[in-house]
């Protein structure tokens, strides 16, 4: 196994391992959201490595490409906002998609918002938001997980 390998694996760990802590000292505030949320590490660990069937992403603002999304742009834009429902009519109702923007933190994300109730209105059962609370160069690509 070659240093970078060995980095993210060790990298990798540590984020599932922290983000596991901080997921069950936040249940008890948060029930409904951490329902909501998808790890980053997992979602790295399911782009590099698994044979399961992957999520569709979607980067619905105006940063990096983590590597298999697909890019829509930020949902402020009329013809973003139409793209994105296009994207969404073609897939089944319970597949897993998740959503980023990255832009800011999630918490003040213009974007997350409205692209999550259309997932809700859209009726899809398995609708997540990567967790990055602080943006995307600070929670993913610092962590050196796939990147386009």
């Amino acid at each position: 196994m070659n240093t970078k390998t060995t980095h993210f694996l060790s990298t990798l760990v540590t984020g599932i391992v922290l983000t596991g802590i901080a997921t069950l000292c936040s249940q008890a505030d948060e029930p409904q959201s951490n329902n909501q949320l998808k790890d980053p590490a997992l979602l790295a660990a399911t782009i590099a490595y698994s044979k399961d069937p992957k999520p569709v992403i979607f980067n619905i603002g105006s940063v990096q490409q983590i590597k298999g999304a697909i890019s829509i742009g930020p949902l402020r834009i009329q013809e973003n906002l139409d793209k994105f429902k296009q994207q969404l009519a073609k897939l089944p109702k319970d597949k897993e998609v998740i959503i980023y923007c990255g832009c800011c933190p999630l918490a003040r994300c213009p974007n997350i918002g409205p692209a999550f109730e259309l997932l809700k209105k859209m009726k899809f059962t398995n609708a997540k938001r990567l967790n990055l609370p602080s943006c995307l160069q600070d929670d993913w690509i610092s962590k050196g997980y796939p990147l386009e």
